[in-house]
């Protein structure tokens, strides 16, 4: 059945717990993902030295940070669930630490202009998933160009709102078919609304192939209280929803239906108008 992917963004909401961590990859399984994404940065890499000096509070972000030596804990997890598990790599060395563990790579949007590191991605091999809010064309078309000629051969592209959270009436959703027509990759749509509506219609009207979402076990990650987290029930009824509507497509051939095979013969008889069938209406002198 055709379906698209979803891929649960984990962000800083893991709480530097690797048993939280477990228990978000196990969640999302349940709640029907394919994929799980981690975040690793170092808060000093991450951010300038002047920003850091005029804003005190981004320093607070270290709390954030992912451990990398919860990499291999994350990776046996989501290989025992059957889950892909994919990590956004904010400083050069992280796509070295990434490699042995992620089933693709994953950029941020903030991070779209930074070409040196989508060529780091590209030369492993591994697909890239691209993010591309606040990006305008020529700019995306430039990180486009960076992986290409690094050697990525599996781009995704996703359509996003850097908003947190995001608003339906700026999602813009058609610009995920002007991603996919222009660049002739996949492209999907990385979520920041937490509004069913606007998955439904990503996925089932503009085609969106991966969907991402950010998602919170409990209410108690670093980012739910900003508004853009799903919490799994909520996520897994989504799912089981879009899944429901591919399952509606069926093959396109129009004919009776195995239900409708018993009602054929109650159809109204061409002879007089009335139902059932003549052939039917023998049977039932019998009765």
């Amino acid at each position: 059945m055709k379906t698209a992917s979803f891929v649960a963004e984990i962000s800083s909401n893991h709480n530097r717990d690797i048993k939280r961590c477990i228990d978000f990859i196990m969640a999302a399984s349940a709640a029907g993902c394919s994929a799980v994404k981690f975040q690793l940065f170092k808060i000093e890499e991450l951010f300038a030295p002047e920003a850091l000096r005029a804003f005190p509070e981004l320093g607070a972000r270290a709390a954030w940070e992912l451990p990398a030596g919860f990499l291999p804990g994350i990776s046996k997890a989501c290989r025992q669930e059957g889950m892909l598990f994919s990590c956004t790599p904010f400083y050069l060395k992280a796509v070295d630490e990434l490699y042995p563990f992620v089933d693709f790579y994953k950029i941020a949007s903030y991070e779209l202009l930074w070409t040196g590191l989508l060529s780091e991605c590209a030369k492993t091999g591994k697909p890239v998933v691209l993010s591309t809010g606040m990006a305008d064309m020529n700019e995306i078309e430039k990180a486009v160009d960076a992986l290409a000629s690094g050697g990525c051969a599996d781009i995704t592209l996703l359509h996003c709102v850097s908003d947190y959270p995001a608003m339906p009436q700026d999602c813009n959703l058609n610009a995920i078919e002007t991603l996919r027509s222009h660049f002739n990759v996949k492209a999907g749509w990385s979520d920041h609304t937490v509004s069913p509506a606007v998955i439904y219609r990503a996925v089932h009207r503009w085609g969106a192939q991966m969907v991402e979402f950010h998602m919170d076990l409990d209410g108690s990650g670093y980012e739910f209280r900003t508004g853009h987290c799903w919490l799994p029930e909520q996520i897994g009824e989504v799912i089981k929803t879009v899944n429901t509507g591919f399952g509606a497509d069926g093959d396109g051939q129009k004919g009776p239906s195995p239900p409708e095979a018993k009602e054929r013969g109650w159809r109204a008889d061409p002879t007089d108008g009335l139902r059932p069938l003549v052939q039917t209406r023998k049977g039932l002198e019998r009765i």
